[in-house]
């Protein structure tokens, strides 16, 4: 009679798992099968073969992600120093108009100059603002956006144009600095678009949304947008800035009128 048996595993001084198989052979006696030695060097070898691409794979991949680590510090350090020159450059040109206002002969040559200068000034603490974010981890966003708008409505309003004031209405609202970023960049482009097409009053509001988190408009005056318009398929540079920021926060452009049916709002929803 034909036996069968489990088959016995052993485990060799060097980790080596063995297994032997028994059974009961033709003149019923047991007998154990074994694999030869030459089969284990030949396993083996194919092991450490495939041990050693994978290991060179894994290098290779180390070195291509330590060469990808290093460009994006290099990056970083270059955006930083373009950064610093040009807050550099700002103060320069600020101090130069200064120093010509101060030494013209001319009344009406130094008031505009020095109007220049003022104007050169806000504009490097709007750029110094927007980069007062990086490093911080949460952020009052209300409060921040009172002094950039504060900042943004100096540079627009002038003697000939004293009603272009940007005002902020909303709740305060504890942002990750991961979100207030992006917003930031899309609060000044909305409202660089909004004083270079709408007219009297820009308004920026923040407050809950019952479809997402919160909701961020910013609304101004004059000529409405065309029926039908579709922000995603403007080409215009400021828009595609937007929208690359609402992505990046997986956020919602929704564009329409104001409460009185006039003039234009944009809005933008997210968690």
């Amino acid at each position: 009679m034909r036996g069968l048996f489990a088959p016995y595993s052993i485990e060799t001084k060097d980790m080596a798992i063995i297994t032997l198989h028994a059974g009961a052979g033709s003149s019923g006696k047991n007998t154990w099968g074994r694999r030869s030695a030459a089969s284990y060097e030949r396993e083996l070898t194919l092991h450490r073969a495939t041990e050693s691409r994978l290991r060179q794979a894994l290098a290779k991949d180390e070195g291509l992600l330590r060469q990808k680590n290093e460009q994006l510090e290099q990056q970083e350090v270059a955006g930083e120093e373009s950064d610093h020159r040009l807050l550099n450059g700002l103060q320069l040109i600020v101090s130069l108009l200064s120093l010509q206002s101060r030494m013209s002969a001319n009344a009406e040559t130094a008031s505009q100059l020095a109007v220049a200068a003022d104007r050169v000034a806000t504009i490097e603490r709007v750029h110094r603002r927007l980069h007062r974010l990086d490093g911080v981890q949460s952020v009052k966003f209300k409060n921040y956006l009172e002094e950039f708008c504060r900042d943004f409505s100096a540079m627009l309003t002038t003697g000939k144009n004293p009603e272009r004031a940007i005002v902020v209405h909303g709740t305060e609202v504890d942002l990750p600095a991961a979100t207030a970023i992006p917003l930031s960049f899309i609060v000044n482009e909305l409202i660089t678009n909004a004083a270079k097409y709408g007219t009297g009053q820009i308004t920026v509001r923040l407050e809950e949304s019952s479809c997402s988190g919160y909701a961020l408009s910013v609304c101004t005056n004059g000529a409405s947008l065309p029926e039908g318009f579709d922000p995603a398929a403007s080409n215009g540079l400021g828009m595609k800035i937007v929208r690359s920021f609402i992505n990046q926060i997986d956020g919602e452009l929704q564009t329409g009128r104001n409460a009185n049916n006039q003039g234009t709002r944009f809005t933008v929803l997210f968690a």
